[in-house]
């Protein structure tokens, strides 16, 4: 689909677009995406851009109405997105259980942040609209996506009827996505499956005698996240994997490795575990103490190189976006195409919202004695910090979005910095103010951070919603109004979701949950350990620093990969960080449902149906995440509820050998009819 713009027809004469019915719909699409992303984010580390089923749904739903229109559902996903966007705060939120600053997440104070930080996200990102939706020329791969599916399917005299029977088909392939993956996970959690593979091995002498293993999660959410991420994405967090799990752990715990460092007092984990423990526990820790820092450093470094390559384009998007500003100023007439919200109410709003977080801010330093003294320079810097690196970062991560998608905009990596800086300006405040470097200061730095991060997010998918909006001819400022109920609904659901999770589960760190099976959160888990160690100054920079040695190395490589194969193969630095980072069964997983994706498009691509069934895809893949998240997040409600951290369970504890390999069997096997099943329908629309 190109730039230009869709002529979608009015529906009976009338502009049907920002209505409470498509309000109404979008917020209940909001917190069931939420949901599902608030869950997948905490347990692999990653989130789905939820606009494409969205719209799907909406299209179905709406169609029981004769005057619905395109416009209408694009409000509705345009709602439904945001809210979903908004769950990746909890790349950032949970930290501050982890560093023990809170023991569950208060409910008005979560849902002010995000709030607040969500509509900065906004009112930052409108003034960007021209600059990087209209004239940039940046792809916007789901943006552009979501308005071929709408135009495809929403309700007017162009519509075919088989855009009709892909509408309907679509829906049953999300229905039956989730319906599978939720009762699939219903049979692992009662223990009839094994919800994991894995083996750890001692490797010989002739290797180094160090330990390593492998593992993957048979988890329907991580095929389907795998298969939206695509295969360059999947084949990268191989290469990290095997990094980290072929190479630095087996030579961090060799006895070899572990003698030299010894031997130049060299801190290492492996020399305080007690002689003769077993493979998994050695190498576990290992990764879980040393590796993952290396992959922090992987990370920063990544993220760091994506921002210097943004950095011009960005200087003349914003440019661009100043000159269009001074013209509409000076009373150019403007098309209704091109209505964003008047500027003075976007300065209204941003002005209510720093307001509103220096409240926040205030609060929060005055109920510290360590911080209370110093309340207005951390208020005032902290406002300023928002408002400079907020709009750094929406600009970044907007610009992000239109050329690699939301999916794959390294927010977090862009987490990472903002962390590190919020941080390292602690150190100057506890310097001026003489302050002693407490948990309370990291909480604070964490607490701006997360203001920071939700500007980030939200900026990063309105634009791509925005150039949906532009593709079928939407009223910018309608779909600017429905992007802040959006994050109204998405803010209001985070902390109940975070809290049921929290108590059923808990966090990698943080107090035990009921079931003691402890989400990963990398994200949140990296951030809080760098600002505790930057704040606190015992941060592992040594195992930081190699890992952005690695780093720098895998953006050579990549270049050189690049420059070689003209483009046709990459190595993502910021993907192969994650693949490094993440826990070794979630990653391989993701590889297969990457190389699953892969296979499936290209069986399909030389036949008619190929855009339909790259399509249908699409929504198997958002199926199998929103099935498994939400019954997962059921499941942390009845733990909760019921104090049982087993609800579920069919069988005794102890039969993992033949739960591992019905599990193994039975997912190969649904997998291969699910894409069969989505293949033939595809052929009959």
């Amino acid at each position: 689909m190109t730039d230009t713009p869709a002529s979608p027809p009015v529906s009976g004469g009338k502009r049907i677009e920002l209505t409470l019915r498509a309000l109404v719909l979008g917020c209940l699409l909001a917190v069931i995406f939420t949901a599902a992303n608030t869950y997948l984010g905490l347990k692999v580390g990653l989130t789905f851009a939820s606009a494409i089923p969205a719209a799907v749904i909406s299209m179905a739903i709406l169609r029981l109405f004769k005057d619905s229109t395109i416009w209408e559902n694009m409000t509705v996903q345009t709602v439904a997105s945001v809210g979903g966007a908004m769950s990746s705060i909890i790349f950032v939120l949970p930290g501050l259980v982890m560093v023990g600053w809170w023991l569950e997440f208060p409910f008005w104070e979560s849902v002010l942040i995000c709030v607040f930080g969500g509509i900065l996200g906004v009112t930052f990102s409108i003034p960007l609209r021209r600059a990087l939706v209209v004239d940039a020329g940046l792809p916007y791969p789901e943006g552009v996506a979501a308005a071929e599916v709408l135009t495809v399917g929403s309700r007017g005299a162009e519509q075919t009827e088989s855009a009709v029977r892909e509408n309907a088909s679509g829906l049953w392939v999300v229905i039956w996505g989730s319906i599978v993956s939720a009762g699939y996970a219903l049979l692992v959690a009662g223990r009839v499956f094994a919800g994991e593979a894995a083996r750890f091995i001692k490797l010989p002498a002739s290797l180094g005698g160090g330990a390593t293993g492998l593992g993957f999660g048979m988890q329907f959410a991580l095929l389907g996240a795998g298969h939206l991420i695509g295969l360059s994405v999947g084949l990268a967090q191989l290469f990290g994997l095997i990094l980290a799990w072929g190479i630095a752990v087996p030579v961090l715990t060799s006895p070899e490795t572990i003698a030299w460092l010894t031997a130049h007092g060299i801190p290492s984990i492996a020399t305080t575990l007690p002689a003769g423990v077993d493979a998994e526990e050695l190498a576990s820790t290992v990764w879980r103490r040393e590796v993952r820092f290396m992959g922090a450093g992987v990370i920063g470094v990544a993220a760091i190189w994506t921002l210097i390559k943004l950095s011009g384009p960005l200087i003349g998007g914003l440019t661009s976006a100043l000159a269009a500003n001074r013209r509409r100023q000076s009373g150019e007439v403007l098309d209704r195409t091109e209505q964003d919200i008047p500027i003075n109410i976007v300065a209204g709003l941003s002005v209510a919202c720093l307001i509103g977080i220096g409240f926040i801010l205030a609060w929060f330093a005055q109920g510290n004695p360590t911080l209370a003294s110093s309340t207005p320079l951390l208020v005032g810097g902290g406002l300023i910090y928002v408002v400079l690196i907020g709009f750094a970062v929406a600009a970044i991560c907007g610009y992000m979005a239109g050329l690699i998608g939301s999916s794959n905009s390294p927010v977090s990596g862009v987490g990472i910095l903002a962390v590190v800086i919020a941080s390292v300006l602690m150190l100057g405040v506890l310097a001026l103010a003489g302050l002693p470097a407490d948990p309370s200061v990291v909480a604070f730095a964490l607490i701006v951070t997360a203001i920071v991060f939700a500007v980030a997010v939200i900026a990063n998918d309105n634009l791509q919603d925005l150039k949906t909006g532009q593709l079928v001819q939407a009223t910018p400022w309608r779909q600017q109004t429905a992007l802040i109920v959006g994050v109204f609904a998405g803010a209001l659901v985070i902390p109940l979701i975070l809290n049921l999770l929290n108590k059923a589960f808990g966090f990698e760190g943080g107090p035990a949950g009921i079931a003691d099976e402890p989400l990963a959160a990398p994200q949140a888990t990296l951030i809080s350990a760098l600002a505790r160690g930057v704040i606190g100054g015992d941060l592992r920079w040594d195992l930081i620093g190699l890992g952005a040695v690695i780093g720098v190395v895998i953006i050579v490589l990549d270049a050189v990969l690049n420059g070689a194969t003209k483009g046709k193969m990459k190595l993502p630095p910021l993907a192969v960080g994650i693949g490094f980072y993440l826990p070794a069964a979630v990653t391989t997983m993701l590889v297969v449902g990457a190389i699953c994706g892969w296979v499936y498009d290209k069986a399909i691509k030389t036949t008619r149906f190929a855009d339909v069934g790259r399509r249908m895809g699409v929504l198997l893949a958002s199926g199998l995440i929103v099935g498994e998240s939400l019954f997962l997040v059921m499941t942390a409600g009845v733990i909760v509820s019921t104090g049982n951290d087993a609800p579920f369970a069919m069988l005794p504890e102890g039969s993992t050998w033949p739960a591992m390999l019905a599990g193994i069997a039975a997912f190969v096997v649904l997998t291969l009819m699910l894409y069969s099943w989505v293949r033939n329908r595809s052929a009959k629309v």
